[in-house]
């Protein structure tokens, strides 16, 4: 039996799919949003893009913008005892709907 692969997308196919009416591109809101610095936003990733989508243990955390980088903005994610940077494109975020 051969040994069996642990990619980069390993385990995520219900996570990384979209639902049959949720096919094709997303809305452009969603990519004309500007964020500013101290915004906090969830990281909801979009499986059409999937060369700028962070890593699967990341999908629902929420962040606080601190900055841009290029076309992308970077998120401060806490993980654990640990406060990860990520360098996220707007197409994997979504701006946090306080209750």
């Amino acid at each position: 039996m051969p040994k069996r692969t642990h990619g980069y997308r390993y385990k995520s196919r219900k996570l990384l799919t979209k639902k049959p009416r949720e096919k094709g591109l997303g809305g452009l809101s969603r990519l004309m949003y500007e964020y500013k610095e101290g915004d906090k936003v969830v990281i909801d990733i979009d499986p059409t893009f999937i060369k700028s989508a962070p890593h699967r243990r990341y999908q629902g955390r929420v962040g606080v913008v601190v900055g841009r980088q290029g076309d992308a903005y970077v998120v401060l994610v806490e993980v654990g005892s640990k406060t990860k940077k990520l360098v996220v494109t707007p197409e994997h975020l979504v701006p946090l709907r306080s209750a």
